[in-house]
């Protein structure tokens, strides 16, 4: 099992790029470009599978962050896509990953404090 600093990073490295596509985009741009929606959804799925793997022990050490309901987010995308409802992406991608990255930033650098922590893009 990979250790779960990796999976941290993979979510800051996610988020980071959910953040580089999205910037400068307006709402009505992202809800009409299915090249970019792709791009953020996986990157979204990316981050759901992430925490689906970090121990159940690990999870509960940190409560604060939703862990359930960032992996229920992956499973409706990756099972349910045609269900997918891209304004929920939106507000999902612009308010909730980069409140998540803020967290598994500060997880990182509590749980690995001889590490370099990971500095935000923006």
């Amino acid at each position: 099992m990979r250790r779960e600093k990796l999976y941290l990073s993979d979510i800051v490295e996610a988020a980071d790029a959910v953040a580089v596509f999205l910037s400068g985009v307006e709402r009505g741009r992202f809800l009409q470009d299915d090249l970019l929606r792709s791009a953020v959804l996986q990157k979204l799925s990316i981050i759901g599978e992430a925490a689906a793997r970090l121990p159940k022990e690990f999870r509960a050490r940190h409560a604060d962050v939703e862990w359930q309901d960032i992996v229920a987010f992956r499973n409706i995308a990756v099972h349910a896509y045609f269900a997918v409802q891209w304004s929920i992406v939106w507000t999902t991608a612009t308010q909730d990953v980069p409140a998540l990255r803020q967290q598994v930033a500060r997880i990182l650098a509590a749980e690995y404090p001889d590490d370099t922590p990971p500095k935000s893009l923006f």
